[in-house]
C-alpha cells in the first residue's frame, strides 16, 4: 500500500494533525489553536474541540472547550474558522493549565453548550 495516505485524505484527518491547527475568527484573525478534542465514546463522534487561547509559549494559556460543530474547516486558511469574536471566546467557559476540566459532570458540558447557544452558536 505504498503511497496511501495514512494521516490525511480528502475527507479524513488523523487526530495528531488536528492538534495544533490554527483557529481563526470569520475575519481571518488567528484566535488560537486546537489543543485537543473530546470524542464521545459511544458514538465515536468528536463532541468538543479544546482550543488553546492566549499566553506566550504555552505560559498563561487558557483552554476553551468549544462544541465541535462551532468549527468549520477552511482550506484557504489551512485551519478552522469560528463564527465568534475574541470577546465571546474570552467570556466562554475556560480552564487554565493548572486546572482540570470536569468532563465527568454533565452540568459542565451542558454549561459549555448553553454558553455557545446563547452567543448565536450552531447548536
Amino acid at each position: 500500500m505504498s503511497g496511501t495516505a495514512t494521516n490525511e485524505t480528502h475527507d479524513l484527518i488523523a487526530s495528531d494533525k488536528v492538534e495544533g491547527t490554527a483557529v481563526y475568527d470569520r475575519n481571518g484573525t488567528k484566535l488560537g489553536t486546537v489543543y485537543n478534542f473530546m470524542v464521545d465514546k459511544r458514538s465515536g463522534k468528536v463532541a468538543y474541540a479544546v482550543m488553546s487561547f492566549g499566553g506566550f509559549l504555552g505560559i498563561g494559556a487558557s483552554y476553551h472547550p468549544l462544541p465541535w460543530d462551532q468549527l468549520t474547516y477552511e482550506p484557504r486558511e489551512g485551519g478552522y474558522v469560528v463564527n465568534l469574536t475574541r470577546e465571546q471566546l474570552e467570556a466562554a467557559p475556560t480552564y487554565s493549565a493548572t486546572e482540570t476540566a470536569n468532563w465527568n459532570d454533565p452540568t459542565y458540558s451542558r454549561g459549555i453548550d448553553d454558553y455557545y447557544a446563547s452567543v448565536g452558536g450552531r447548536r
